[in-house]
């Protein structure tokens, strides 16, 4: 994303401009009629022109702003003025008895009595009425709308505004007025990138003095200097003009890569509205709960409202590697210093001692591959099955890596640790940095993603995942609880602490990449009773055609706290050519005064930090990272294969004697072409895979009879929580019931199978 783009609804530097000068134009807007009106006299005439020349630019209108599905299209004041777009609520009966003199006059779009509303408003409230929101069309792209033709888009690159006007007549005013603000602020060419390449100063003294050396007489050396000067000078003029092709290619693929996420964002924003307004409507309420959108109970919350718009810092390059690497040495000092004590220390420090858990070894590193790898490209298979049904072609394993979703989960939870130390610090009273660190725990389950290529096994209906952990503290226990929609649901246990929650992913497909969007809810309860709930951001997979295949994340992540403080943190989407990407903002709120207390900012993949202090009463031009401390840091350490797994996730998939004669027979780790896969046994791992994918297109229709999950059930709010019984099952060696959902026709060494005989998938259905 290009820095310039982040300047957050409301900026820094506009945000002092409000506080200590008044809404000149609010006022003249209010006072200015909307049809010119004959002056007295030649005198007031000339004055009045001169006003209306210094104020061609100012342009005000009441227009309807999308908010979100629950409050829909709201009224609000615009004024447009030196290239920023302001808005303002609009309020019934505005205060006020007097309006502010008029010191530039505008031109107002549109009529009707919203508009007579308003400007009564905005006379009446003069200096106290302030803007709620900004956009800066220097950074700004508009675009009207090809499906209806009163409305237009505005992209800033953080946020789309979506509006709609009266008439066309409006809009088309709206937009001629917006892109002439636009216009007046031309974008150089290499300013931003490159220093302009100055002209050369040549001199053929040295060559001249050769020359004359070697005896050679004047008319020659008059030749070879021409000659010289020449061939340079052509050769500068080449380079020059190549920079500058350079500079406007760059200029280019910044202007699409805006225009790109803008039409991205306008269907999205389209198509979510048609569904709504279908849901509302009652066209689709015949559906059963299996069939219906797993996404209409949560439309509401995904959106932002105009009361979540907040302000980020701009986002220059502070989050450098260097500032980062400033930041982490202040922590190591900290940690040298002794603070690691049980008792109270100073939050700067953000040290706590937790519980020491014991050693357990695990593998670093995957069987060796015993076949030579034959990929393919997902072109190649896209097009032998263009007109037929993709959810019918099987994909090879090469697209995937030797872990289910199921275990995927799990590994949300590597760095678990920052749970343990939230523990502690609430046990010392400060909820601050337990807060802080439940915002690191949430946004480290992204950090392993980075570099992952290829996509995780999708679980059967009823195929489950335990995870028993003692050197971390923790059990693990996770279930496919619904085939249509596609849910996965996870339970974990540690030590004062739990946490559960389902996931559904619902995907869109845009061509060159795919977006999934989650749906569902994470919650962290401490044994205080202080819990924690936030929701994941979106994902987006690009490349997916040609190129290399990177991923994503991006969104807004707010972490409700039931104790004193909440967070929001804001993941920002990456760009084609961003110098910095994966950057987080975000910042802790006291849940009683809403005063923000506490800045947090980093990376997803890298390491987040933490300000003490409310971020927009820092100064201008301020440097978060000059007083950042780390909260945490991603354990950079790789296996070097083609799946970039981390230690941690290598043991995921581990299955010694021992543990396969306690695990139930729907655990990931027995799944055939999983296990084919780690072993590198591509040609079983596909026919495996196959398999078990024909025998999983019942799963719909098993569902639909009445099959239902064996260790969770759906509580009131219609989502999946832990019913109990598996580990006391496990610790029997009781698995009475439960199917061999993988129907084992081989064997792969490491682990054992009981029977030779092939066995057909029996599921087992409670009367």
């Amino acid at each position: 994303m290009n820095p310039l783009c982040c300047i957050a609804p409301v900026s820094l530097d506009s945000a002092v401009e409000h506080h200590h000068q008044p809404p000149r134009i609010l006022a003249a807007a209010a006072a200015a009629p909307t049809s010119p009106t004959p002056p007295a006299a030649a005198g007031a005439a000339v004055a009045a022109q001169v006003v209306l020349d210094a104020a061609q630019a100012a342009v005000a209108g009441v227009l309807h702003k999308w908010v979100n599905y629950g409050k829909g299209w709201r009224l609000r004041w615009f004024v447009l003025e030196g290239g920023v777009l302001s808005y303002y609520k609009l309020r019934v009966g505005g205060g006020g008895d007097s309006a502010a003199s008029p010191a530039v006059a505008a031109r107002v779009i549109g009529e009707g009595g919203a508009l007579r509303r308003a400007r009564e408003e905005a006379a009446a409230a003069g200096k106290q009425w302030k803007p709620f929101g900004e956009i800066h069309l220097k950074v700004s792209s508009i675009r009207a709308s090809k499906s209806d033709d009163k409305r237009l888009y505005i992209f800033s690159g953080t946020k789309t505004l979506h509006l709609r006007c009266e008439t066309e007549e409006d809009r088309n005013a709206w937009i001629q007025a917006l892109q002439a603000a636009k216009d007046r602020f031309p974008r150089s060419l290499t300013s931003n990138d490159f220093s302009p390449m100055s002209d050369v100063l040549l001199s053929t003294e040295k060559l001249r003095v050769r020359l004359l050396q070697e005896g050679l007489n004047e008319t020659v050396v008059k030749e070879c200097e021409s000659i010289m000067m020449t061939e340079l000078l052509e050769l500068h003029n080449q380079m020059k003009s190549q920079q500058q092709q350079y500079s406007i290619l760059i200029d280019r693929l910044r202007q699409l890569e805006t225009e790109k996420v803008e039409l991205e964002r306008t269907v999205v924003h389209e198509t979510k509205e048609r569904e709504a307004h279908g849901y509302a409507n009652g066209r689709y309420s015949g559906g059963s709960a299996s069939e219906s959108d797993p996404d209409t109970a949560s439309q509401v919350a995904d959106v932002e409202t105009d009361e979540d718009e907040v302000m980020y810092f701009d986002t220059r390059d502070f989050l450098s590697a260097e500032s980062l690497r400033s930041a982490s040495c202040r922590r190591r000092e900290l940690l040298t210093n002794g603070c690691n004590g049980l008792e109270h220390i100073d939050p700067a420090a953000n040290v706590v001692k937790t519980t020491q858990y014991p050693s357990v070894k695990r593998r670093d590193k995957l069987p060796e591959p015993k076949e030579k790898e034959n990929p393919v490209g997902l072109w190649s298979i896209i097009k032998e099955n263009i007109g037929k049904d993709l959810s019918g072609v099987c994909l090879p394993v090469y697209f995937n890596e030797p872990l289910s979703s199921l275990q995927k989960c799990f590994e949300d939870l590597e760095y678990s640790y920052l749970v343990d130390h939230a523990l502690q610090w609430g046990k010392q009273g400060d909820s601050l940095m337990r807060t802080l660190q439940v915002a690191a725990f949430a946004v480290s389950g992204y950090a392993s993603t980075e570099g992952r290529q290829c996509k995780p096994f999708n679980p059967l209906l009823g195929e489950t995942y335990e995870a028993d952990y003692p050197d971390k503290g923790l059990r693990f226990f996770s279930e496919k609880v619904s085939h249509h929609p596609m849910v996965v649901a996870c339970h974990c246990e540690g030590r004062g602490w739990k946490f559960w929650g389902d996931s559904n992913l619902k995907g869109k497909f845009w061509g060159r990449s795919i977006q999934l969007d989650p749906i569902g809810v994470l919650t962290l309860q401490f044994d205080d009773g202080e819990t924690f709930q936030w929701s994941k951001v979106t994902t987006s997979i690009y490349n997916i055609i040609i190129g290399k295949i990177y991923c994503d994340h991006y969104g807004t992540m707010r972490i409700k706290g039931s104790g004193d403080y909440s967070c929001k943190l804001k993941f920002k989407e990456q760009s084609i050519i961003d110098r910095n990407p994966h950057q987080v903002h975000g910042f802790v709120q006291d849940n009683r005064t809403g005063q923000k207390v506490a800045m947090l900012i980093g990376k997803w993949d890298e390491a987040m930090y933490y300000v003490l202090g409310d971020p927009s009463a820092k100064p201008k031009g301020y440097d978060p990272m000059s007083e950042a401390v780390l909260l945490w840091e991603r354990d950079k350490s790789l296996n070097q294969t083609r799946y970039n797994l981390s230690p941690f996730a290598i043991s995921l998939n581990e299955l010694t004697p021992n543990l396969a004669k306690k695990l139930p027979p729907t655990d990931s780790r027995l799944r055939p072409d999983q296990r084919h896969l780690e072993n590198g046994e591509y040609e079983m791992a596909n026919a495996e895979k196959l398999r078990l994918e024909q025998l999983q297109r019942q799963a719909r229709r098993l569902q639909e009879k009445g099959w239902q999950p064996r260790w969770f059930s759906k509580d009131d709010d219609d989502s999946y929580r832990y019913i109990g019984g598996y580990w006391e099952a496990r610790e029997k060696g009781n698995w009475d019931g439960i199917p061999d959902i993988f129907g084992q026709r081989s064997a792969s060494p490491g682990w054992h199978i009981s029977g030779t005989k092939p066995q057909i998938l029996i599921l087992v259905f409670k009367s």
